[in-house]
């Protein structure tokens, strides 16, 4: 028997190999300027066909990647000749109401996660796409819409179930293999495959909120007046300020359909009849253009941008960490986001501060709990001729805006050119991380993400 055919007999998921009907949807990743052609794809259905997966790498000296919701930008989720653990098979959410806990597979997206918690009335901090992965989004960290009021995604993880190098499975919490949980709350793909995840909840259903898009010529009042409220607001007040191409949707007017605007996209997770009053504090900074504001399911709008981002564009990504959003940041933003390069491209500013500062920075591997936004400078296009122009606009506008902020910024968020800055984005965390690296992963098995060398 060949060392494929015991593979598949030993595994309870598909396994996709080159030929195989179905081999080139299974090798796709978002993110289509990553084209490559593993040589085998294992779709774990448990975390036993995780650990059969890894032996299999192990035993042919192959690479190996780890895909959840297959969001990953620099396309970490997908490798040349190697073998790829897709979690997509392991998309289970479990709830428990009595709690307020819920148990995510590792191949869950926040889709899945939203759709499960919401029929109780409860949610956590998840992403603003509700196609990305919970894992993913969680071991990096976890920006959302409800970070100020209930800390990022990380910091309501409970446990987590892993499958290390070695093929053995684990479960890191607070009581067991706690070293292991530190690393996994910020530290990334670094330390094993997470084949599944338990949250802390709170009460979310109906949310009030929604996106305002306000004139380019009023962009510097938006960020202004929105870097002063957000520092006391109370802080089930969440959302970001952003610039957006604006999108061909009915409640702008069709003559503005495909010009930039400044933006905010609001969050208000508190008592409901106060959202009206909360929200209208952003139309105190500057007219506003065109709204869709008002009581909405929180599913709702974590999915409302999901047709923004559709699988097949092209990305290219970079972050920082702000403490201050100065005048001086915000002069280098309006230099550069006038020309966002298509409908999809976009930027955001993050607040990060709140609950997420109740945290120490050495209580999880994610190190920057005195920041006050994450900033992302998002470069997607569907057309590959774009391509540089595309990251030429990014660099341009990352080289602007990072004299104006921290060294480090959130991995989610980071190109594949940024491994640089891996001590940096860990700051006096990575020490550390490299000793959990060390102890889980001698061999650094792991490699393909922001990569902590052992």
């Amino acid at each position: 028997m060949s060392a494929i055919d015991d593979l598949r007999e030993r595994t309870r998921g598909q396994v996709f190999t080159v030929g195989d009907e179905g081999y080139d949807a299974a090798r796709r990743v978002n993110n289509w300027m990553h084209d490559k052609r593993p040589q085998v794809i294992v779709r774990c259905e448990n975390a036993g066909d995780v650990m059969t997966a890894i032996d299999y790498a192990r035993t042919q000296e192959l690479e190996l990647a780890v895909r959840g919701g297959g969001h990953s930008v620099p396309g970490f989720g997908t490798v040349d000749g190697g073998v790829v653990i897709d979690l997509s098979g392991m998309r289970n959410v479990r709830v428990d109401p009595v709690t307020r806990t819920a148990r995510a597979g590792g191949g869950a997206t926040w889709g899945d996660f939203n759709a499960a918690t919401h029929a109780f009335g409860l949610a956590t901090t998840g992403g603003i796409i509700s196609t990305t992965g919970v894992g993913g989004l969680t071991l990096g960290g976890g920006i959302g819409y409800l970070a100020r009021g209930l800390g990022l995604s990380c910091d309501n993880l409970i446990s987590a179930d892993v499958v290390t190098a070695d093929g053995k499975f684990l479960i890191a919490s607070e009581k067991e293999n706690d070293d292991l949980f530190w690393a996994l709350r910020g530290g990334g793909g670094n330390f094993g495959v997470v084949t599944a995840l338990e949250f802390r909840l709170a009460p979310v259903s109906t949310i009030y909120g929604g996106p305002m898009f306000f004139e380019l010529s009023d962009a510097a009042a938006v960020l202004t007046g929105f870097r002063e409220l957000i520092k006391d607001a109370p802080e089930q007040l969440g959302g970001f300020p952003a610039f957006q191409i604006a999108p061909p949707l009915p409640f702008i007017p069709e003559n503005r359909h495909g010009e930039p605007f400044a933006a905010i996209v609001g969050c208000w997770a508190g008592d409901l009849d106060e959202g009206e009053a909360q929200i209208s504090k952003f139309r105190e900074f500057a007219p506003v253009m065109a709204e869709m504001v008002g009581p909405m399911p929180y599913p709702a709008l974590n999915s409302a941008f999901d047709a923004l981002v559709p699988p097949g564009l092209q990305h290219y990504w970079k972050a920082n960490f702000v403490t201050e959003l100065t005048d001086e940041a915000i002069q280098a933003h309006l230099r550069h986001a006038p020309g966002l390069p298509a409908v999809n491209s976009t930027v955001h500013i993050y607040p990060i501060n709140g609950a997420c500062h109740r945290v120490t920075p050495d209580a999880t591997a994610f190190a920057y709990r005195d920041a006050n936004f994450a900033t992302v400078i998002a470069g997607m296009w569907p057309d590959p001729a774009q391509n540089e122009a595309g990251i030429e606009w990014v660099r341009s506008y990352y080289d602007d805006v990072a004299p104006h902020s921290e060294a480090g910024g959130y991995i989610n968020f980071m190109a594949e050119d940024d491994q640089g800055r891996i001590r940096e984005n860990y700051r006096q965390n990575y020490d550390r991380l490299a000793e959990v690296k060390r102890k889980y992963d001698p061999a650094n098995v792991f490699h393909l993400n922001q990569n902590i060398v052992p």
